[in-house]
């Protein structure tokens, strides 16, 4: 997996890509906590290159998501492939998870 950030309007970007499972899990996690620990708690991570979703990582993402609200931050994902999105129906996280179509209106997002 490939992991890069940027920072922008008080955000960081997370760019992730390839798989995110069982194998790859822990090297995004060890990312956003180290994120989380330099206190960036307003995260968007872009979904646009991340081709499989597993529930390890749908774990990750929800435990992520709680951790920052209660630092009053927010986890956000944007441009979300088809069949990701697909798995996050399934499971009933589109409720749960902030998600947007695109970067712009994930860092417009107050």
């Amino acid at each position: 997996m490939i992991i890069t950030k940027e920072e922008r309007e008080g955000k960081v970007i997370v760019r992730s890509e390839g798989r995110l499972d069982a194998m790859t899990v822990s090297q995004l996690e060890n990312f956003l906590n180290d994120l989380v620990e330099r206190k960036m708690y307003e995260i968007a991570l872009d979904f646009g290159k991340i081709e499989y979703l597993s529930s390890a990582g749908m774990r990750l993402l929800l435990s992520m998501s709680k951790r920052l609200k209660k630092s009053n931050g927010h986890l956000m994902l944007f441009a979300i492939q088809d069949d990701v999105m697909e798995i996050i129906r399934m499971a009933g996280f589109e409720q749960i998870l902030s998600i947007y179509p695109d970067e712009r209106q994930a860092i417009a997002k107050q």
